[in-house]
């Protein structure tokens, strides 16, 4: 089970390098995506989510606190994901 988390956060980590960490919501968009990423990775989903899937999702949650605020992230790496 150890080597599965470790498998886990090492795609995540990969994919972090696709979402810049600043400014400042940029930060709080990279460990939302983390959480969620991780859990839809882990053996207790009940449906594996793309790492798209997840991104989107983690934008739209942060919206409402971040209206006008514009997230980056490498499109074309999470289109092919």
């Amino acid at each position: 089970m150890a080597r599965k988390a470790k498998e886990m956060r090492e795609i995540v980590k990969e994919e972090l390098v696709h979402i810049p960490e600043s400014p400042d919501p940029q930060m709080e968009l990279r460990m939302v995506y983390w959480n969620r990423r991780m859990h839809s990775l882990g053996r207790k989903s009940k449906r594996k989510k793309t790492a798209k899937e997840v991104l989107e999702e983690s934008v739209r949650s942060l919206e409402q606190y971040y209206p006008n605020f514009e997230f980056k992230y490498d499109v074309e790496f999470f289109n092919s994901r």
